[in-house]
């Protein structure tokens, strides 16, 4: 068995798998590998944890509205299924990699032990566009994906969600092409679905809320009250959108938000009812949103505040710019927004990041509470979902704080050990069978 060696910047003699220095995964792998030197974790057992359990990759034929057959690319990669049914959304976009997918879903499975859902970590993606899809085009596109992930896909097995470019409409056809596959409805394959097909009300909400959540904790540590936060907010889709509105209902005077148009600010603070209400009427942008001044994205993340919620996409704070980050709290809406090598930047400047894996674990946990709800044949009230969601993240926000101190490391490092060490002791119960 490979030993421990202090005398290289690997913990192992035996590596993981090379990847890019600058890739996503490799900034999940460098997070990784501090938890285990500060767990002091088996190396076999770090090797396992390293590597996903599953990697599908298809070609998906689409019959397009013209008579053409276009061919497009689908992964789904299981990380691990050691705590439950692997859990994890599934993205439709033009940049989708492998690698990319395999570090979200590696991210899934620390999110769902960090806020302790009984899920593994799992994510999907297709290589395609779906602007220039039609509705059609689009839904053959998904039953087509879904009838290649057959073997995959499961209520017990792997439960897909909605992320970048799915939505509501998309889990639905998921369902029902599982369903008929399996000659009885199976509602619990998926979640993220209309409510009228077995969806949980709070779970558009959710991601932001729990932000919010995790945000309104961090606050109270700082001794700050929410009626006297300033707060920037990158990114105004669902996640970034509810986290702003929460937060203004809050009483936090919102200084500027961002959407692919450009930044906007104001530094007596933007009026959230407004700004929801132009997207709305404007194409679901906010190009040339009044009463703000147009500023770049890179200009928000470099503004002064109390918060700053970067809800948009991976990589957005970085080495290059994290010195420029003039934030107390940065709340990680997105997967990833701050790669690995800004972390000791931002430790440097004291700012507390409360990580991904568990400010946006909202999600997954009322995923997870949709799971339970399909199960059962028995919905909850909103209330008493979101009186739910928001018990279990303030609780694990104590969880990570405790942590924290008791190693004296950040609450990114406290998540990754708290998840970590969770799935490792699951797994050394479990054994490995043979």
């Amino acid at each position: 068995m490979p030993k421990k060696d202090s005398t290289q910047s690997g913990y192992y003699k035996e590596p993981a798998p090379h990847v890019s220095n600058d890739s996503p995964f490799a900034s999940m792998m460098e997070r990784f590998e501090t938890a285990a030197k500060i767990l002091e974790l088996d190396p076999g057992v770090f090797k396992y944890l390293s590597s996903p359990e599953k990697v599908v990759t298809v070609s998906i034929p689409v019959t397009m509205d013209d008579g053409r057959i276009e061919v497009f690319e689908g992964i789904r990669v299981v990380h691990n299924s050691i705590l439950g049914p692997s859990k994890g959304g599934i993205r439709y976009a033009p940049d989708v990699t492998l690698d990319e997918v395999k570090a979200l879903a590696a991210w899934m499975t620390w999110k769902c032990a960090v806020v302790n859902v009984p899920f593994g970590g799992a994510k999907g993606g297709v290589r395609v566009n779906p602007k220039e899809l039609s509705q059609g085009e689009l839904e053959r596109l998904t039953r087509r994906y879904t009838a290649n992930m057959f073997d995959v896909f499961g209520p017990d097995k792997d439960i897909p969600a909605p992320d970048m470019n799915t939505n509501e409409q998309i889990m639905a056809w998921i369902m029902d092409t599982y369903s008929m596959k399996q000659h009885r409805t199976e509602t619990a394959v998926v979640t993220g679905k209309p409510i009228i097909l077995g969806g949980s009300k709070g779970r558009r909400e959710a991601t932001g809320r729990g932000v919010v959540t995790c945000t309104l904790a961090a606050l109270g540590k700082l001794k700050i009250s929410p009626s006297n936060t300033s707060v920037v907010v990158q990114g105004f889709g669902n996640v970034g959108s509810v986290s702003a509105q929460l937060m203004y209902e809050q009483g936090a005077k919102i200084l500027a938000i961002s959407d692919l148009s450009g930044g906007y600010y104001n530094e007596n603070g933007i009026n959230i009812d407004q700004a929801l209400k132009y997207v709305q009427e404007n194409g679901n942008s906010l190009e040339g949103f009044p009463n703000a001044e147009p500023i770049t994205n890179e200009e928000l993340l470099k503004l002064k505040c109390d918060v700053l919620i970067p809800a948009a996409k991976e990589d957005q704070i970085n080495k290059n710019n994290a010195s420029d980050v003039n934030a107390r709290i940065i709340a990680e809406g997105a997967n990833g927004p701050v790669t690995a090598n800004a972390d000791p930047i931002l430790e440097d400047k004291e700012i507390m990041v409360i990580p991904d894996i568990l400010a946006n674990a909202g999600g997954v946990t009322v995923s997870y509470f949709e799971w339970v709800q399909d199960r059962h044949g028995y919905f909850w009230t909103e209330e008493r979902v979101n009186r739910r969601l928001n018990r279990m993240m303030r609780e694990s926000f104590d969880n990570l704080f405790k942590v924290s101190g008791k190693y004296n490391i950040t609450l990114r490092q406290a998540a990754y050990v708290y998840g970590i060490d969770r799935v490792a002791t699951t797994l050394k119960l479990r054994g490995i069978y043979a």
